[in-house]
Parts: structure tokens; sequence; C-alpha cells
């Protein structure tokens, strides 16, 4: 897989010189099979264990209303850890319709197999979505839009402010 054929044509296949650095609160550890949201409610109970640390940067609301999605890779991290790290990238998701980007960060910028990786994933959790949110009657088009840059994804989110009580929808 080219990882240039997973991004749309606007995007920088580069990686920053600079990446921003976020604070992530893991929500589902690497391995576990339940996915929690960021208010603590379990989503779902998957029948594969999650291959990364997933969960949300309290900082930002992203465009479908939730606290903006990450991906920490490297070793498993316990359920409520917050942790500051670097964000190389985001994937582009699109979930009923609406674009829900997660941040992919580790300490070191991620080469391209794993790159490749996390884009698969996505691909793979994205097909696996629709077929959930068809399940629960739950309309829209569901595809990973493939990688970008973090600061894009950032700029797309907005800070979250005291009026934020949890996403507008059920997901």
């Amino acid at each position: 897989m080219n990882d240039a054929d997973d991004c749309p044509p606007h995007v920088d296949h580069g990686m920053p010189s600079e990446p921003p650095v976020v604070e992530v609160v893991i929500e589902v550890p690497q391995g576990s099979f339940l996915k929690r949201g960021s208010t603590g409610g379990i989503d779902f109970i998957s029948p594969l264990p999650c291959p990364f640390n997933y969960g949300s940067v309290p900082n930002y609301v992203g465009l479908e209303g939730d606290l903006l999605d990450a991906v920490v890779l490297g070793p498993r991290l316990p359920y409520g850890t917050r942790i500051r790290v670097k964000a190389w990238g985001a994937i582009i998701l699109t979930d009923r319709g609406m674009t829900d980007d997660k941040l992919i960060c580790s300490d070191q910028s991620p080469d391209l197999l794993q790159r490749q990786r996390v884009i698969q994933f996505f691909h793979f959790y994205a097909k696996c979505k629709g077929l959930l949110n068809i399940w629960r009657s739950r309309p829209g088009r569901n595809a990973c839009e493939g990688w970008c840059d973090a600061v894009q994804a950032l700029a797309r989110a907005r800070p979250r402010d005291g009026t934020w009580q949890g996403p507008p929808l059920d997901f």
C-alpha cells in the first residue's frame, strides 16, 4: 500500500517538523474489547481487541460534536491515563456522514509501516462501524478518508469551553 494513495489530493503527505503536543485521556487501552466514549459510557463491546491506545483530547471538540479522538501508539496505557504526547498526523474518518478526525500520537514519529497499519485499521474500522450503524438504524456514509497533518485536524476542531456537556448524538 502506498501511503499517498490513502490521502485526499489536497493533503500534505509530509510529517511536520515540530508536531503539536496534546493531552490525551485513554478511554480504550490497547488490547481492550470495551469501546468507551468520552463521557465514560460503553459504546459497544468489540469482537476484536483494540490494537492501539484510544482516547480523546479533552481540550478540543471535533466536527461531530464529541471530544477530538486520539490514538496513542506504543505500549499499553491503563484506562484513565492522562498523557502529554506529540500528534504526528491524523486519520480523517467519516462516521454517519460527519468528519470524525483521529489524531495519531506517539513519542516518536511513526514510520511508514506504522502509518500504513493505522490507515488499514481505520479502513476496517469504518466498515465495521458502518455495519453497526445500520444495525442501530443510524444512516450515513462511513469511510476512512486517509492521513492528514495533525495541525489540519486541530484547526477543524474547536477549543472546548464550559458549555460542552457531551456529544450531541449517540455514537
